[in-house]
Formats: structure tokens, C-alpha cells, sequence
């Protein structure tokens, strides 16, 4: 007996999706760079994954601040792992294991006679270049892409509940309130988001759980309106009123017979809206409005890139990222929207 008894029709859904395959792969690699982007300490930081020093181990990636004097080196501020691994090397007292990219997104690679940004260069271990102040780009855009992902992700789920809520009130109930929800959307929606966000941003700073808040005065409007249509077309169906007709509350009609019924219509787009937060995100930080300095984002990262065009490692770099992470979320919609098409299942397949 398996764990989840799923439905035959949802287990069709899921064949259908995993049929098409570029959408199912995306899906796959997306995921994964998802949960690698959790773990971005692991993968890119400037503290060692573990060091073995005269005997004893330590593993500074999670854990405190270890001075150079207890590493045998003669200051007593945060180690340098990567001088450190060469001077273990050289004494044969120990070894350092860094990350693949041994920078973290705030370090500032200075030099005596060279001024940042640096080109890209595997000696130094920059692999995409630095920018104009000498940070990583190669970091700065793992981190930027965990900073957009989750933005979207929290702003997804936010969103949708007040959406898929008052939708849903408005289509079941209509009437009054129905009327009362229009007229305040419709008066909302005009006001002009980027004027709302200068003026907020010129009052104090935003910080990542502010944004998101402004975001989302205006992010909750679109699944609304989808809501409130399935749901008013869904109140007429039989089964609506065979359930009324049995005694079953509001709530119940809601929660439990119209609103499975519309998975299918939020799933579709939830791809879609994954990719409309990364991109709100990179846009608002690419014009200044956004997440403050130094804070790792792919639209600062564009804006350096865009008023410093002879270093073009830095504006490709984001260029590139952005194609691909936003090429796969449209495959990954178009799959899900083809897979839960209401017209190629039907329960009398």
C-alpha cells in the first residue's frame, strides 16, 4: 500500500507532466538549485569547510569566528582561510578544504597595484570576475539568487492566500460584498506601484520582510479576480448543491468542495508567479528602490554591469542567470498548465 493514496485522475496529471520533458527536467534542476541555494555556505564562502591544524579539526563553515592566533597565525581577528591553506601547506603542519568559491558576497578583493573590477581568472579563483569594489560576482549571484527565490516564494504564498480568500468570498457570496471587494480592487489597482515604492523608499530603508509587505499591497489583485471567476462558476455546479442541500456551512462548500476543485487553476499559475517576484525584485533593486547596500541582488548586480560596460563579465553574468532561471520557470508552467488541462482529463477517460 503506497504512503499517499493519490486519485487516479491527479496520478494521470503527474504522468502527463513528467511526459513532457523539458518542463519535468526544469522542474528537476530548478528544485535543486533551490535546495543547493539553502546550503550556499557549503559551496560559496570565504570560511574553510574544515581545517586540520597540529592534530585538531574544526569546522568553521556554521559554526563561531576562530581567531588566526588559535590557527597559529599572529593576529586575533576572523582567520583568513585561504592564506591560511597556504601557509599549512608550506609548513606540512595541516590542511584547509575551502569551498568551491572561496569568497563570501561581501569581501572586497583589494589589491597594491591593481584596481577592481577584476576579470574573470580560475588562479585567482574568481570565476565571473569581481565588480566595481572588488566582491565575487560568482558569489554575489548564488546568494542574490537565494535572496530572489525566497522573496518570490514568500510572496507566492502570502499573496495567494489573500487572493485565493477573497476571491473565493467574492464569488460564493456575492451580492453586497462582492460589489464592496470590486470597487476596491478596481480603485487599488490604479494607484501607481512604482510612485508608492519612491515615496516609501525616500521616507526609511527597506529592509527584505518590508519590501516584501509593499510588494504584496498590490501583489494579492491578479489571483483575486481568477479566483472569484472559477469560484462563481463553481457555486452553480450539482455537487455545490447537493452539498447545501445536505446541510453543509459555507465554510465547508468552501473549503472543502470548491476549492479542491480549483487546484488545478492555482497551480498553473504558480510558476508564472514565481517568476514575476524574481523579477519585481531584480527590477526594484536595479533602479535603487530596492533591498539596501551591500545585500547580494542580480538587479544591483545590473546596474553595475549596465554603467560599466567595458568589465562585461559583470552585466552578462546576471544577463545569463536571469535567461536561464527564467527560461526554465516558463517551461515548468507551460508543463504544469498542460498537464492539469481540464480538457485532456476528464473523469470518463
Amino acid at each position: 500500500m503506497s504512503l499517499f493514496n493519490l486519485n487516479p485522475l491527479t496520478v494521470k496529471k503527474i504522468n502527463r507532466f513528467k511526459s513532457i520533458r523539458r518542463g519535468y527536467y526544469s522542474f528537476i534542476i530548478f528544485m535543486t538549485l533551490v535546495l543547493l541555494s539553502c546550503f550556499a555556505e557549503v559551496l560559496v564562502n570565504s570560511r574553510a569547510l574544515m581545517v586540520s591544524y597540529e592534530g585538531n579539526l574544526y569546522f568553521p563553515t556554521y559554526g563561531a569566528v576562530i581567531p588566526g592566533k588559535i590557527l597559529g597565525l599572529d593576529y586575533e581577528y576572523e582567520t583568513n582561510y585561504r592564506d591560511l591553506q597556504k601557509v599549512l601547506k608550506k609548513e606540512g603542519t595541516g590542511f584547509v578544504i575551502l569551498p568551491p568559491i572561496p569568497f563570501n558576497p561581501y569581501e572586497n578583493d583589494l589589491r597594491d597595484t591593481e584596481f577592481p573590477p577584476f576579470p574573470p581568472s580560475l588562479k585567482d579563483s574568481h570565476y565571473l570576475g569581481t565588480d566595481t569594489i572588488g566582491r565575487d560576482v560568482a558569489s554575489r549571484l548564488v546568494y542574490g539568487f537565494r535572496t530572489a527565490i525566497f522573496f518570490s516564494l514568500i510572496l507566492l504564498i502570502v499573496s495567494y492566500l489573500i487572493g485565493v480568500s477573497i476571491g473565493a468570498a467574492m464569488g460564493y457570496f456575492g451580492g453586497l460584498f462582492d460589489l464592496l471587494f470590486q470597487r476596491i480592487i478596481e480603485i487599488w489597482s490604479n494607484i501607481p506601484f512604482l510612485y508608492v515604492i519612491m515615496i516609501i523608499s525616500s521616507i526609511m530603508i527597506p529592509n527584505f520582510y518590508t519590501l516584501i509587505a509593499i510588494v504584496l499591497l498590490f501583489g494579492w489583485i491578479q489571483m483575486t479576480w481568477y479566483m472569484r471567476t472559477v469560484t462563481y462558476k463553481e457555486k452553480a455546479r450539482e455537487y455545490v448543491m447537493a452539498a447545501k442541500a445536505l446541510g453543509a456551512s459555507n465554510s465547508r462548500v468552501i473549503f472543502n468542495h470548491i476549492l479542491p476543485n480549483t487546484v488545478s487553476i492555482i497551480i498553473t499559475f504558480i510558476p508564472f508567479s514565481v517568476a514575476s517576484g524574481i523579477i519585481a525584485l531584480t527590477s526594484l533593486d536595479y533602479l535603487g528602490f530596492g533591498l539596501p547596500a551591500p545585500t547580494p541582488s542580480w538587479g544591483e548586480l545590473l546596474s553595475q554591469g549596465s554603467n560599466n560596460l567595458e568589465s562585461l563579465w559583470i552585466v552578462s553574468s546576471v544577463i545569463v542567470a536571469m535567461t536561464v532561471i527564467l527560461v526554465m520557470v516558463t517551461f515548468i508552467g507551460e508543463a504544469i498548465r498542460e498537464a492539469f488541462d481540464p480538457k485532456k482529463h476528464t473523469t470518463y477517460e
